[in-house]
């Protein structure tokens, strides 16, 4: 889990090119600060603080190195004198924006110690080649994670002195002919191959029409059944655009005000935190804004057959951990309450969850003619539909259990929709054509549509959350979109909306979501003639997870040594998370919660300790930490903010 947290972080970091800066480093070279940091330091070292204390990124410019490794080793010294770490991973990056050689270095911690070390040296492709610049951060997982936009935006914003930023700005987009969607296809086909995708549907859009929808490869492993343009993936997250949708639906019929407290409009809204409950307005509930954390874990051990309600029970207990409106925190559970919120007012009297089912179908879904997109699990099991894939350990792909993905089910306007290429274009089209169907029939008013789209919170440099949209503005031109992500599902709607461009991706497999962001880039030097960099990006990226997939397996054991799986106990509880039923047979041990399981590994953690950690395919990393000290058996399960305890059950 704490991977895969700095993992995302890297990504989200070398994704981004440019923006305007004010600060230079003693090298020339530019950089945006980490916002609410502490600037200390000076010369050829400078420093920022978090103001939790327990955060720090230095930046270090560096006359001369060998190599990456030598500068980094360089930069320690100068930065932190007896640093002394092991370095778990070293992973190279693609040279772009002016960057050569970079390279990221990651330390092994424990997980009692809750941080994350990291190291980034990059050589500029100006000067004499010998000069290097090294950024070095140490963190606590839960600074890291709630402040991960503003060290995000750091780290993206580095640039080498006189470097020139891509803008496509001014610039026409050349139509998506057939020639070119079959270049995108082919992009897309050479990946799924390297990656061992079992199969995408796809979707694109030009000139306010579709110009080609269907899929690529098999839509279940070993199963003959091709992906088409009516085959069902699960969309996830993306659900969350269509969830914000439904509220302005509903401010258009006038049931509900974006300023209106969320509270008043539904009474039974509320968090652990009274003041903040009062601060939370309906576009609240939908723009990562709030400070309320992830806290996925209390969902995804959750079950899917509890009601709807059971989302606002859940937020009831929970507590922000930033300042409202101070940095982007991603709520699943803050767009369920939308969602239900939405509907409860066009729908009154209604169950909750129901109403918003039909509230989705009849407003938004039914209008726009996305005939097989649905809710209803075992509807989209029965049809044309792909199955989930993940990783099994030994670096193979897998079919993976349905049963976790269940568990959104309760909180399902935030990531629970099934839909197909052919439908999931006409919901860009709708984008695209400013709140109108793809026949312009009026659905949304243009200025609710549009108040969508307005920043709410910042997620990167020249990148910005909306309402359950990310707006992209990095290379001069507007780039709307949103991702979602499931166990097994990866899936990504792109569009331009000043250039009536569009492309969406549907992915069976865990591996799938390393096509999303390569895709978009492919897209963009397509249409722009923009610099080659999607190839290299995403084969470097490949290269990157089978690393990590080898490095992972390095640290494992399994079986599980005899003297590992005596000390668990037969079964456990935690009050907010449920139960654990430990099964053992011979050296293999499985861990059955109360709506899902996976096999476990064992891992032998730098401190001494050791963890057990899931290894189906789809659920690899979820990691439980035996706690020796405890007066009962007792795993210890984190997030980057929270802290679960499994006791042994009496």
């Amino acid at each position: 889990m704490r991977r895969l947290l700095i993992t995302s972080l890297l990504a989200a970091a070398f994704a981004t090119p440019w923006a305007a800066h004010a600060d230079t480093t003693s090298a020339g070279h530019s950089y945006s600060p980490p916002e609410a940091f502490l600037a200390s330091g000076g010369g050829a070292i400078l420093k920022f603080t978090a103001p939790e204390g327990d955060a720090s990124i230095y930046s270090v410019d560096l006359a001369s190195a060998k190599d990456a490794a030598d500068a980094i080793a360089q930069a320690w010294a100068l930065a932190q004198p007896g640093f002394k770490r092991t370095l778990r991973l070293a992973t190279l990056r693609p040279a772009r924006n002016g960057w050569l050689d970079q390279q990221v270095f990651e330390y092994e911690t424990s997980p009692n110690e809750k941080l994350s070390i990291q190291a980034v040296a990059r050589r500029a492709s100006t000067g004499d080649g010998k000069a290097w610049m090294v950024q070095l951060l140490q963190a606590s997982d839960a600074t890291l994670e709630k402040r991960g936009a503003p060290i995000g935006k750091f780290f993206a914003s580095l640039r080498p002195k006189g470097y020139e930023r891509e803008s496509f700005a001014g610039k026409a987009a050349r139509p998506l002919t057939p020639e070119r969607v079959e270049q995108l296809k082919a992009f897309v086909a050479d990946g799924m191959k390297q990656l061992d995708v079992p199969g995408v549907g796809l979707s694109f859009i030009d000139g306010g029409k579709l110009v080609w929808a269907g899929g690529l490869g098999q839509r279940e492993l070993g199963k003959p059944e091709k992906v088409d343009a009516d085959t069902l993936f699960m969309a996830a997250s993306n659900t969350k655009a269509m969830t914000t949708a439904l509220l302005a639906r509903a401010v258009d019929a006038g049931k509900l005000r974006w300023d209106q407290p969320a509270a008043e409009a539904y009474p039974g809204f509320r968090l652990a935190d009274a003041e903040v409950t009062q601060s939370v307005q309906i576009k609240h509930l939908v723009c990562a804004c709030t400070g309320m954390p992830r806290q996925d874990l209390e969902w995804l051990f959750a079950s899917g057959k509890a009601p709807a309600r059971s989302t606002f029970d859940q937020l009831g207990t929970m507590k922000p951990t930033s300042r409202f409106g101070e940095v982007f925190q991603y709520s699943n559970l803050m767009v369920g309450a939308g969602g239900y919120v939405a509907a409860a007012a066009l729908k009154p009297g209604k169950e909750i969850g129901a109403a918003y089912d039909e509230a989705m179908q009849e407003l938004l879904f039914g209008p726009l003619g996305m005939k097989s997109t649905t809710f209803d699990f075992a509807k989209a099991l029965r049809g044309n539909h792909a199955m989930p894939h993940g990783d099994a350990l030994d670096g193979s792909t897998r079919r993976a259990s349905m049963d976790l993905n269940y568990t959104i089910l309760p909180a399902r306007p935030a990531g629970a929709v099934w839909t197909t290429p052919n439908d999931f274009s006409r919901w860009v089209l709708m984008e695209l054509n400013k709140g109108r169907t793809p026949e312009g029939q009026p659905l949304i008013g243009e200025a609710n549509w549009a108040e969508r789209y307005k920043p709410q919170v910042m997620v990167s440099e020249d990148i910005n959350y909306g309402m359950g949209l990310i707006v992209d503005r990095q290379y001069g031109i507007t780039v709307a979109s949103h991702g979602g992500d499931m166990l097994g599902f990866h899936s990504n709607m792109i569009w331009l909306p000043e250039h009536g461009l569009g492309v969406t991706i549907l992915t069976n497999s865990d591996a799938g979501v390393l096509l999303r962001g390569p895709l978009q880039r492919k897209l963009l030097e397509v249409v722009f003639d923009g610099r080659p960099e999607a190839d290299e990006r995403l084969k470097v990226a490949i290269a990157n997870r089978r690393a990590e997939a080898a490095k992972q397996r390095e640290l494992l054991t399994l079986p599980i040594p005899a003297d590992a799986i005596k000390p668990l106990a037969a079964s456990y509880a935690s009050p907010e998370l449920g139960h654990i039923k430990v099964s053992k047979k011979g050296r293999q041990v499985r861990f059955q919660f109360d709506h899902w399981s996976s096999e476990v590994a064992l891992r032998k953690n730098e401190d001494g300790t050791q963890s057990y950690v899931t290894i189906d395919p789809g659920i690899t990393g979820v990691e439980f930490v035996r706690d020796d000290k405890a007066a009962q058996p007792t795993l210890v399960l984190r997030d980057a903010q929270h802290e679960y305890r499994f006791v042994a059950r009496r």
